[in-house]
């Protein structure tokens, strides 16, 4: 495929991170855009902002006669993550369309770049948008596909003059494997996605295949301690190739020294908090020293960084009450997470709005999200978010909430949610999962807003 030659694009499934990056890319390079979701979100909306058009039906009808034969100027892609009967999808494909996957497209994209390629089952989100904004800020450019949407820049994807990509690589049904990385990043490797891998072992083998895809002259780098050879390991402190020392806390804002075999960069101020994040700028720092960045200006790139939405994202920060959503679905996750808001905020009651994501996920890892949510001193567990799956059964949320050793905790709507947080007004609460809590967000901030302005 000749990307060239493409004037229109469709996208099933372009309300997702992903898709939604790639159809403005697309728009950006002057394309007609159009897609389906079946749901309209706060992004699906902004996509319609900047002209790109959405249809929520799976309706054939709805199609411009311009999308109804394929043509070597239309582009058709889709995510896995749409539903088997869709009728829009068979449409096309009786008609002799050739879909591509979303990640076949960003593999296609990135093949004639300089590809810097950030991998893991988490912390790829910031880390991919953190390596991003150095580059930007620094003034040494890049364009990228991320992830989340990046609070510096408020999109996905970016657009930069010069010949270097940053991509967020996914693993999900082994979407990395299109990429050929000049610099490969890999954050983490906890089982996850075990619908698509089965077990922990396949998973581990797929990264493998990920690192192997690094060009001859391309180099690895790697978090201490994953079953992977890098040509450079990084940690949050432990002394490794590149690692942090001196992590302290003043005034809420995270602080860190850098230090490798070859650099020392002292006293790093992070915009973002969490020691989590203090591990991810290890890499994104690894990286941009790899590229010849200046120390001061990484240092001041990272002083400037405000992080991903959903990601330790404050909405509310004030005197009488703090608020912070977080995209986080794995027990590991959660547990960086929680460490990190217990330790910026000690004295305060915690209360924490958890939905979990997905039935596999949760029957997987029942267990190490139950322990996890016992450093919780208020749960509020919401019902399990299915995605592209159905019920399984015994797997609920109450099942995980029998099994959180905590007494104060409770099984909740999101309309309970709101009138909870009405009726006690938390000093110190979380929303955190990757389903649709986020739709929460808004009225738990006007809330706890309303709530300051009477104290």
């Amino acid at each position: 495929m000749n990307l060239d030659h493409i004037k229109r694009v469709y996208l099933l499934g372009i309300g997702g991170i992903g898709m939604s990056g790639l159809a403005r890319y697309f728009k950006h390079l002057g394309c007609d855009v159009q897609g389906y979701d079946k749901t309209e979100t706060e992004l699906t909306r902004a996509l319609v902002q900047e002209g790109i058009e959405v249809t929520y039906q799976d309706d054939i009808a709805l199609l411009p006669d311009a999308y109804k034969q394929p043509s070597a100027q239309t582009l058709l892609i889709f995510t896995p993550a749409i539903p088997k009967d869709l009728k829009l999808k068979a449409y096309f494909l009786e008609r002799g369309f050739v879909p591509y996957k979303r990640s076949e497209v960003l593999g296609i994209i990135s093949a004639s770049r300089y590809t810097i390629a950030v991998a893991g089952t988490h912390g790829k989100t910031t880390t991919s948008t953190m390596i991003a904004h150095i580059l930007k800020d620094s003034g040494y450019d890049c364009s990228a596909f991320l992830g989340g949407i990046s609070s510096n820049y408020n999109s996905n994807v970016l657009y930069g003059a010069n010949n270097v990509v940053v991509v967020e690589a996914d693993e999900y049904d082994r979407s990395f494997l299109t990429l050929h990385p000049n610099i490969a990043v890999v954050t983490s490797s906890d089982p996850d996605h075990l619908d698509i891998y089965g077990d922990a072992k396949h998973l581990i083998e797929s990264f493998e295949l990920f690192l192997q895809r690094v060009v001859p002259d391309g180099v690895s780098i790697v978090k201490k301690g994953l079953p992977f050879r890098g040509h450079v390991t990084y940690a949050q402190t432990d002394a490794c190739d590149a690692y942090a020392s001196r992590i302290h806390i003043e005034n809420g804002v995270f602080y860190f020294d850098y230090i490798s075999k070859q650099t020392e960069i002292r006293n790093i101020s992070l915009g973002i908090p969490g020691f989590h994040n203090v591990e991810n700028a290890i890499a994104a720092i690894t990286v941009a020293l790899r590229l010849g960045i200046a120390e001061e200006k990484i240092q001041s790139a990272l002083t400037s960084f405000r992080g991903a939405k959903r990601r330790f994202e404050y909405i509310v920060k004030a005197p009488a009450h703090v608020y912070i959503d977080d995209y986080a679905h794995h027990p590991e996750e959660l547990r960086a997470f929680l460490v990190s808001v217990k330790k910026l905020y000690p004295t305060k009651k915690l209360t924490v709005v958890f939905q979990p994501h997905l039935y596999s996920r949760t029957r997987d890892f029942v267990d190490g999200f139950a322990e996890v949510l016992e450093l919780a001193d208020e749960l509020l567990l919401m019902d399990i978010y299915p995605a592209r799956e159905l019920p399984m059964e015994g797997v609920t949320s109450s099942w995980l909430l029998d099994k959180v050793g905590i007494d104060n905790k409770q099984l909740v709507s999101p309309n309970e949610v709101m009138e909870i947080v009405q009726q006690n007004s938390p000093e110190l609460i979380v929303t955190i999962g990757a389903g649709d809590i986020d739709r929460l967000v808004k009225p738990l901030k006007e809330i706890l807003e309303n709530a300051e302005d009477r104290s």
